[in-house]
């Protein structure tokens, strides 16, 4: 494991909008680890009920985000803290320095959807 080396991959995830949920599954804010594409996404809700997702393993040490805490529109990593914004993916505090890669999100026919942001 390096020092200050990003452990999420800023270009995983499909490129096209894929169904990964249903959204009757996201009852407020919980959070819930979908595959796409072989990559692993936290999937929630915001507080204000918009649906983000960003990629679900820290870019800090690897630990899974969905099995963490919410604080508001922050999840907190299990296994050293780091605070990202569930839906820009921002960090919010350290250790991690880089930000989760974030898909956009929407609901169609009852599924959610993701795909690669831009």
């Amino acid at each position: 494991m390096g020092v200050r080396v990003n452990q999420a991959q800023p270009e995983a995830g499909p490129g096209e909008f894929e169904a990964v949920l249903d959204e009757s599954e996201l009852d407020g804010t919980s959070m819930h680890q979908v595959d796409a594409a072989g990559e692993a996404v936290l999937v929630t809700r915001s507080t204000s009920g918009e649906v983000c997702a960003i990629v679900n393993t820290c870019s800090h040490f690897g630990g899974p985000l969905a099995e963490g805490e919410r604080e508001g529109d922050v999840v907190v990593c299990p296994w050293h803290g780091s605070r990202f914004d569930v839906c820009t993916g921002d960090v919010v505090g350290g250790p991690a320095v880089f930000p989760q890669p974030r898909f956009e999100a929407r609901v169609r026919d009852g599924k959610v959807e993701i795909r690669r942001a831009g």
